[in-house]
């Protein structure tokens, strides 16, 4: 069973960077895709940026050049490295796994805030 864990949300000042994390417990055998969404007040949850386990990587147009998708060698750990934040960029940020299988996993979440 795997778990997913996020970290490292907050409050900052437009233009500062924040560096979201996910945490995976469980096995990591079968997962090919790994995904960052957000969810913005009374908006559909969007996606951010996806990688597969080829390494194929993508953004939303929105966050292109601004945001940077990673795992650390393990593959233990996802980031979402987000520079040069803007208000619109306010949301609860979630990591989401899939695997062969197309069972989807979830974070719980974590809340970014961007606001001077």
């Amino acid at each position: 069973q795997v778990q997913l864990a996020e970290s490292g949300g907050g409050l900052v000042q437009p233009g500062e960077s924040l560096r979201l994390s996910c945490a995976v417990s469980g096995s990591m055998a079968g997962i090919i895709v790994m995904t960052w969404y957000r969810q913005a007040p009374g908006k559909e949850r969007d996606l951010v940026a996806t990688m597969t386990a080829a390494n194929d990587i993508r953004y939303a147009n929105s966050v292109k050049g601004r945001f940077t998708i990673s795992r650390d060698n393990a593959g233990n750990t996802v980031y979402l490295q987000m520079n040069n934040l803007k208000p619109e960029d306010t949301a609860v940020y979630y990591c989401n796994f899939r695997d062969s299988g197309s069972a989807d996993y979830w974070g719980q979440g974590t809340q970014v805030t961007v606001s001077s």
